[in-house]
C-alpha cells in the first residue's frame, strides 16, 4: 500500500514538473504582483510593481460599468467592456478578468473563442439566446434561452455566441473569464478579416463554397467588437 502511494505521488510530482498539470494563470507566489505596464522586462504575465510603490488606486478602476455602452459602433451591435490586467494592474497575477457585454435588439456577440479562460455569463437585463460547441469529431451545440438572473458557463477554448432575440429591448449581461488576458478569437474576423488574408483557395475548399463567396466576405470590413 504505500509503496502505491509513493508511486502516485512520484507520478503527480512528475507531472506537474511537466506541466502537464498546471493551471491556466500561474497562482501567484506572493500577496499580489501589481501590474508595472512601463517595465522594460518581459514574462508570461506583467513584470510585478515594486511593493513599496504600491497604493489602493491599483487594485480599483472607475469603470462605469453601471452605464450603458455604444452598440452603435459595429454590424453585430454589441459592446464587450472587458476589465483586464492591462486595464486593473491588480489583476496580475490572480487568474480573473471581467466584461460587461451590452446587445443592442437584434445584437449578439458573434461565435468567438478565449484561448486561456472559461468564461460564465450573468444577464442583469433582457435574454440572451447563447449556446457553445464542442470539439472534434462530435461538435455536439448546447444552447439555451437565458433571463435575467440566469447564469452560463462557456468551457475553455470552445467556440461560443450570444444573441439578444428581442426586436425591442436591449440586453446586458456580466461575465468573468479564469485569465487576467483570457484572449478573444472571433471567428468570422479571424478566418475572413486575417492580415494578410488566408488564400481563397484555401477557403473555398475548407467551407466549400465558391472562391467568389469568399471573395466578398473577405472584402468585408470586419470590426471589432471589444473596447
Amino acid at each position: 500500500m504505500a509503496s502505491s502511494i509513493l508511486f502516485l505521488v512520484t507520478v503527480l510530482l512528475a507531472l506537474v514538473a511537466s506541466g502537464v498539470i498546471a493551471s491556466l494563470d500561474p497562482s501567484p507566489l506572493q500577496d499580489f504582483c501589481v501590474a508595472d505596464k512601463d517595465s522594460p522586462v518581459r514574462v508570461n504575465g506583467l513584470a510585478c510593481k515594486d511593493v513599496k510603490d504600491v497604493n489602493v488606486d491599483d487594485f480599483f478602476l472607475a469603470a462605469n460599468l453601471d452605464k450603458p455602452m455604444d452598440t452603435t459602433l459595429n454590424k453585430v451591435k454589441s459592446n464587450v467592456t472587458l476589465i483586464n490586467a492591462m486595464k486593473l494592474p491588480g489583476l496580475n497575477t490572480l487568474g480573473i478578468s471581467m466584461a460587461r457585454i451590452d446587445y443592442a435588439p437584434r445584437g449578439q456577440n458573434p461565435p468567438n473563442t478565449h484561448p486561456r479562460a472559461t468564461e460564465i455569463l450573468t444577464v442583469l437585463e433582457g435574454s440572451l439566446y447563447v449556446g457553445f460547441i464542442t470539439s472534434n469529431p462530435d461538435n455536439k451545440f448546447f444552447s439555451k434561452m437565458l433571463n435575467k438572473g440566469d447564469v452560463f458557463v462557456f468551457p475553455q477554448g470552445l467556440i461560443h455566441f450570444q444573441f439578444n432575440p428581442s426586436y425591442a429591448k436591449p440586453a446586458v449581461a456580466i461575465a468573468a473569464l479564469s485569465s487576467q488576458n483570457p484572449g478573444a478569437i472571433t471567428i468570422a474576423n479571424a478566418v475572413f478579416g486575417s492580415k494578410p488574408p488566408i488564400a481563397d483557395d484555401v477557403l473555398a475548399k475548407a467551407f466549400q463554397a465558391d472562391k467568389k463567396v469568399v471573395d466578398w466576405l473577405q472584402a468585408q470590413f470586419w470590426e471589432d467588437n471589444h473596447n
